[in-house]
């Protein structure tokens, strides 16, 4: 058997008192394609610096083989110091590399070099550092979240970059996919040690559940062992006093080693705050269009979103994804064509920049907005680190101010602080970013029992594949988007291809958006459709729009008046009619929006 490339064994880390890793190991033998996997907090990102020789653990052994190299991807690289973007990438090199490698690869990922490293967004600079890390072509990569903040086009790039090379791969990501397309060995950071199984990621929760079900079984065998020694101590026969004294250090110990057994780390306890039902329709697009620039985001397009519906929206960075939810949801208005909103919508959102936590506030004042310890979920209310103990949060982290958590635990914040207010539509940028993957599993359970909406924007392929019932995604330059049944692969089946990188310069897309405009205004024009509604059909069909504008009014003004909190005290009878009329009112609103959407679906009929 070959010596491995890189062995570090028996490694223990605390932070301040509180220790991480106590006798983790990684061993990576040549070519080896390994993923590292664990909870939030585990040490993954800790022992993959460790094995890079960035951070010195308090005990333990690191023998790397002579000659070979090692090449680190951080989770958020540092540029600074770097007057360009291709000086940086060539900071990776060492004597004898290919120095034209990394220039190559900057141009593969969309980059000149040329860029001033302050200027970039954060998908720029992963691309910049994952370009620094390839290029050497090192006898080690270790990658951690390599495809946090990139677009599909890029992540299918380097998935396929990676398959290729001939360097050993340890890989930490939260995309499952990318796991189980380039794993081969599986390393599980679990209660500060690590559990080795030569097989992929495919097959690590199976695992997983097994190692768990064993540890069930062996403390089930010790708490009937301690049972029986303290049913012996009280009740057997006395025997000679030095056997009897065996017998209760071995209680004593087999005492000690339940008690210092650590269990499984608590899972995330989700649910979705419901808020009334919202009206069949939730949006509804006609021939929108949306221009920056002169370069277009979206041209003649038109969907409807329905009840229920769960719509993935994909494409590579800078098509437009965000623009177009911005306009399905209302917040911005198209240039062309119109929008038009279903009733009572009740709308959450979960925003991938996470630039809605303010960085000083603590943990607590971050979720109750500073208005007390309260936290109201629909009916009921509850304390505040009560409520955060479901998202993992300690009690001792109350008083932590949010530019301390980490990437994952600011992404727990948003979700819990998200799913306290009562919703029936639930908007979602990038919601995978920095979650592990059991809290993943459990979102994706939240979602798919959750009765509104969901409009979701993710470049997480197995995410979407679980979670959509159709995906929505740019086809070209132009300004074209097309949507299509089912998850991401049903979209891939259909196409005959993924997402694609935009590629055309910015001449070429005024040029071709010049074109686009001028073959349009020189075609012929098309016969208009013939409707598929008789006289009494068309006339309804522009009368129900009014109808709908009157019954809402209505709602909003009995809304108005339930809000005074003095009326069901002052005047029950009045209240309860409100009530009552209230919920007539809304039957008749979805009964008027089925009967225009059944007009509309046999008006676009030949």
């Amino acid at each position: 058997m070959a010596p491995p490339l890189l062995h570090v064994r028996d490694i223990h880390l605390n932070f301040g008192t509180t220790p991480l890793l106590t006798g983790a190991e990684l061993q990576v033998g040549e070519g080896e394609r390994i993923c590292l996997v664990g909870r939030n907090g585990s040490g993954k990102s800790t022992l993959l610096k460790i094995a890079a020789g960035l951070t010195e653990p308090d005990k333990g052994e690191y023998f790397l083989q002579p000659g070979r190299t090692i090449r680190y991807l951080p989770q958020e690289p540092d540029l600074s110091g770097y007057p360009t973007v291709l000086a940086y990438a060539e900071g990776g090199l060492a004597p004898g590399d290919d120095q034209y490698r990394a220039k190559y690869l900057l141009e593969i990922l969309g980059l000149t070099g040329e860029e001033d490293p302050e200027t970039l967004s954060g998908g720029e600079a992963k691309r910049a550092a994952i370009a620094r890390a390839l290029a050497p072509e090192p006898d080690i990569l270790l990658l951690d979240e390599p495809t946090n903040h990139l677009d599909l086009p890029v992540i299918e790039w380097l998935e396929s970059e990676l398959r290729q090379m001939k360097s050993a791969i340890v890989l930490i990501s939260h995309d499952r996919r990318f796991l189980e397309n380039l794993s081969r060995i599986t390393y599980w950071i679990d209660r500060g040690i690590s559990r080795r199984a030569d097989h992929g990621f495919a097959r690590f929760e199976e695992w997983r559940d097994k190692v768990f079900e064993e540890e069930e079984k062996e403390q089930a065998r010790l708490n009937e062992k301690i049972r029986q020694e303290e049913h012996w101590m009280v009740y057997g026969v006395t025997a000679r006093r030095k056997r009897n004294m065996r017998r209760v250090r071995e209680l004593a110990d087999l005492r000690q080693q339940r008690k210092e057994h650590k269990g499984p780390q608590g899972s995330v306890r989700m649910a979705a705050t419901e808020g009334d039902i919202s009206g069949k329709l939730v949006s509804e697009a006609r021939h929108i269009g949306k221009a920056y620039d002169e370069r277009p985001i979206l041209r003649d397009f038109s969907t409807r979103i329905l009840r229920g519906d769960r719509i993935g929206f994909v494409g590579p960075n800078g098509a437009g994804k965000t623009t177009l939810l911005r306009m399905l949801t209302g917040e911005l208005a198209p240039d062309t064509g119109s929008i038009r909103l279903g009733a009572n919508l009740q709308m959450i959102t979960l925003d991938q920049k996470r630039e809605k936590l303010d960085p000083n506030d603590t943990l607590v004042n971050a979720m109750t907005g500073g208005s007390g310890d309260m936290v109201i979920s629909g009916d009921t209310s509850k304390h505040v680190m009560s409520y955060l103990k479901d998202f993992l949060f300690k009690p001792e982290q109350a008083r932590t101010p949010v530019r301390v958590l980490s990437g994952g635990e600011r992404g727990r914040l948003l979700l819990a602080r998200a799913l306290a207010s009562p919703s029936n539509l639930m908007v979602l940028d990038e919601p995978t970013n920095d979650l592990d993957l059991e809290t993943l599993d459990l979102l994706q359970e939240l979602i798919s029992e959750y009765p509104g909406t969901v409009l979701l924007v993710s470049h997480d392929r197995d995410f979407l594949d679980r979670i959509c019932t159709s995906i929505i995604t740019m086809e070209d330059e132009s300004g074209k988007w097309g949507e299509y049944a089912g998850g991401y692969t049903d979209m891939v089946r259909q196409r005959g291809e993924g997402v694609q990188e935009r590629k055309v310069t910015k001449a070429e897309k005024t040029s071709g958006a010049a074109k686009e405009d001028k073959s349009s205004a020189c075609a012929p024009k098309k016969e208009a459709k013939k409707s598929g509604l008789n006289f009494t059909q068309q006339h309804r069909l522009k009368d129900i729009p009014g109808e709908i504008e009157k019954l809402e009014a209505k709602i909003a003004r009995c809304q108005k008046e339930l809000e005074d909190p003095d009326l069901f005290s002052s005047n029950p009878d009045r209240f309860h009619k409100v009530m009552t009329a209230v919920g007539k009112l809304h039957e008749e609103l979805a009964a008027l929006e089925e009967e225009w959407l059944e007009l509309e679906m046999l008006a676009d009929q030949d």
